[in-house]
């Protein structure tokens, strides 16, 4: 029901709706008005053709009618992204991990010294993600504090809700000399520095993470420091975990324990931290991540190319472990996360049938592996929230309305309903796999419409 019949009501959407509140179930909402306060939040979803709805459209603001053809989504929230490589996005993907960090990434994330080209990069990518249905980004920035300080600007300029962390990295072997904080202390220092500046912007939808690269970019010290920080500022944390054969194998060599527990014995470890990747996660780790509720941010593009394994998705959700899916651009070479659906879907399928085909069917891939587009979708956007603490991911009273609206009938990227054939469920299918911005009509956050 509509919250008292003078609740002040900001936007009422009326049309069909799709989301997935579990891995297991997609629920359509069809022909409801989606109810949104001037608060951003949702008050109610109710039959279009009801009294409550006509009194709700009689209040409103603005009052939105999907087409036939359209459908509204409840908004992606990508947990992994790296803002300062949006330049190469789609480029530079053919050598190790190790060797791309080295050889392309950290001489491009040292240009954001220049706070000026960091405007310029954060202009054009925030609105772009948008543009694809990503109402919720966690961001690495650069170890500058002007360009991070910059980033959440952008995010608040245009609408996006976003964590924003400046990247701590000090190791002497694991960075460059000519990219690097200069010693923990001043890493530490300048992350204290840029989570009061992010706070400081007093925007509710923006911010502000504690972010060490991963452990091979920190030295013991800076590491501590950061945990001890997140712990005495009550902020959240991210970082890479396990990723490769080579981080994961750097945890055993350095510290004597896994990745996990490394990052766990410095207090980077609880339930506001969100772990990048985690392919060769045990499950022993998954159970102490579970235990405390930090999750996984899954990048299955990015994996492809990096990972030397592909993240056991179906095998953490059983565990109980909260999962987000990330397009971690620009490891992943493309900044929508429907596709990231679709990728999760496709290397899941790889994981229990196995990729060797000179190995006998039963000996080739890992059983019960496979997960579908309606567990992908949830992942994206329920799972996503979950993982962050945010009341979003679902069209349902007491959310955030962040929620984007497909036009299925645009004919431009493969997507179109066919009258007869298509049902609910083919047509969602149809949306998350093949839908891209030119599909995507309307954006909200928070109940403000972004994009339009």
């Amino acid at each position: 029901m509509v919250q008292g019949v003078d609740a002040a009501v900001s936007t009422v959407v009326v049309g069909t709706a799709y989301h997935a509140p579990t891995a297991r179930e997609l629920e359509t909402l069809r022909d409801v008005a989606v109810v949104v306060g001037d608060d951003g939040v949702i008050q109610s979803v109710l039959p279009a053709s009801s009294a409550d709805a006509t009194a709700a459209v009689e209040r409103a603001s603005s009052t939105v009618r999907l087409g036939a053809h359209e459908r509204l989504l409840p908004g992606l929230i990508d947990t992994h992204i790296h803002a300062p490589q949006w330049v190469q996005l789609g480029t530079g993907l053919d050598i190790p991990l190790d060797r791309w960090l080295f050889e392309y990434t950290f001489p491009l994330e040292a240009r954001y010294a220049d706070e000026g080209f960091a405007r310029q990069v954060w202009s054009r990518m925030v609105p772009t993600m948008l543009r694809h249905g990503t109402t919720t980004a966690v961001y690495y920035s650069t170890i500058h504090e002007g360009a991070t300080t910059a980033l959440a600007e952008a995010c608040v300029e245009h609408g996006q809700r976003a964590f924003v962390g400046r990247v701590g990295m000090d190791h002497a072997q694991g960075t460059p000399e000519w990219y690097r904080d200069r010693d923990a202390t001043s890493g530490i220092d300048a992350s204290a520095r840029s989570v009061d500046a992010i706070r400081a912007l007093g925007n509710q939808l923006v911010e502000p993470i504690i972010t060490p690269r991963f452990a091979p970019a920190c030295s013991d010290d800076l590491l501590r420091g950061l945990g001890d920080l997140a712990r005495a500022t009550g902020t959240r944390v991210q970082t890479h975990c396990s990723e490769s054969d080579w981080e994961h194998g750097h945890a055993f060599e350095r510290f004597g324990m896994s990745d996990t527990r490394a990052l766990d014995s410095f207090g980077l470890v609880n339930r506001s931290t969100v772990l990048a990747h985690g392919d060769h996660l045990t499950d022993a780790d998954l159970d102490m991540i579970g235990a405390v509720g930090a999750g996984v941010a899954h990048c299955p593009l990015s994996n492809a190319y990096f990972a030397n394994a592909v993240f056991p998705l179906r095998r953490a959700l059983s565990r109980g472990v909260h999962v987000g899916l990330g397009s971690d651009v620009s490891g992943g070479a493309h900044p929508g996360l429907l596709p990231q659906c679709t990728h999760a879907v496709t290397a899941s399928r790889y994981l229990e049938d196995g990729v060797d085909a000179t190995l006998p069917a039963d000996r080739r891939g890992v059983p019960d592996s496979r997960v579908d587009i309606v567990a992908a979708f949830h992942v994206a956007t329920k799972g996503g929230a979950d993982l962050l603490g945010i009341n979003a991911g679902v069209i349902a009273p007491g959310n955030v309305f962040d929620a984007f609206v497909v036009d299925c009938d645009a004919r431009t990227s493969g997507l179109e309903f066919w009258e007869g054939i298509d049902d609910d469920e083919r047509l969602f299918e149809k949306i998350v796999r093949l839908a891209g911005p030119e599909d995507i009509t309307s954006v909200w956050v928070s109940g403000r419409r972004v994009v339009v």
